[in-house]
């Protein structure tokens, strides 16, 4: 290299001048759907680093770490199948019991983790939404998506436990991505009303646990959604965690596909999480203020 050339290097890297700069306009968003995709792509760097975050603070100074996610089905599929499928008798479809639940359990244990976590997202991260500007939308969203970490270790389970009881899937197995998207909706939609109410009303923080519990057994995880005669049947899709849990097993145990309650469910679904992000959005602007 000449000393010329030598001489030009610094100044390829001095900094550029004011008007070479890209300058960033904040505004407000007119409109009820004020989802900016744009906006979100421009950020996807930090919501990659919410998620890791997120992952990483769950099971930071644990001992067994991420072996959590699989203890805490197990054993609730263990506790379920004792007092549920032994004592109380709950029919599994002719399917064995700790399977049939488990898979039940899987979309659940992903669903309540992300309620409860997403709930508090927001006043978690108090300090940034102070300080920093960012999508706000970003927080529970990164949360939610961070649960699936934890969905995919369980899985290992339930393709264990298809090994052992010798259940082969059928060709529907190639819907479980859209019944875990489904799973991915209904949280993130509950999550973003949740976290965005926790921001004024601190109450939503110790009344999320309770929604969990009664949310719970309003879900066909302990017994099959055929108890039900019809139209309650269908009418039980209004709960979008019935197709997601009875889209499971479709897809995964080949049990009887609930067309109608499914669809049911996966409107509900969408109408949950688009009105949250409207709800996220309309009071977005309070929430330095607020929390």
């Amino acid at each position: 290299m000449s000393l010329a050339d030598t001489r030009q290097a610094p100044e390829s890297l001095a900094p550029k001048a004011d008007d070479e700069r890209p300058t960033i306009i904040i505004q407000p968003v007119r409109g009820w759907f004020q989802l900016s995709l744009k906006n979100l792509w421009a950020y996807r760097e930090l919501l990659y680093f919410f998620i890791w975050r997120d992952v990483k603070v769950r099971y930071k100074q644990t001992i067994l770490g991420a072996a959590w996610a699989i203890i805490q089905p197990v054993m609730a599929m263990v506790v379920f199948t004792i007092f549920f499928g032994g004592l109380a008798k709950i029919s599994s479809e002719g399917l064995p019991y700790p399977i049939f639940n488990y898979t039940g359990l899987l979309p659940w244990q992903y669903f309540s983790l992300a309620l409860t976590s997403t709930s508090n997202s927001l006043v978690a991260s108090a300090g940034l939404v102070r300080k920093v500007y960012f999508p706000r939308i970003m927080v529970p969203l990164a949360t939610t998506i961070a649960g699936l970490v934890d969905f995919a270790v369980a899985f290992v389970v339930l393709i264990g436990l298809m090994v052992f009881y010798q259940i082969v899937p059928t060709l529907s197995i190639l819907l479980l991505p859209l019944f875990l998207l489904l799973a991915v909706v209904t949280a993130g939609g509950v999550g973003l009303w949740l976290s965005a109410l926790n921001v004024q009303y601190r109450d939503v923080r110790h009344a999320a646990p309770f929604l969990v519990q009664f949310w719970l057994f309003a879900t066909p995880v302990v017994y099959p959604s055929s108890l039900l005669p019809e139209p309650w049947r269908t009418i039980f899709g209004l709960n979008p965690m019935v197709g997601v849990v009875e889209g499971f097993r479709w897809a995964l145990l080949g049990t009887n596909p609930p067309t109608a309650m499914i669809a049911l469910s996966t409107i509900i679904a969408l109408i949950v999480f688009f009105s949250g992000v409207v709800y996220f959005q309309r009071v977005e602007s309070k929430f330095a203020d607020v929390i």
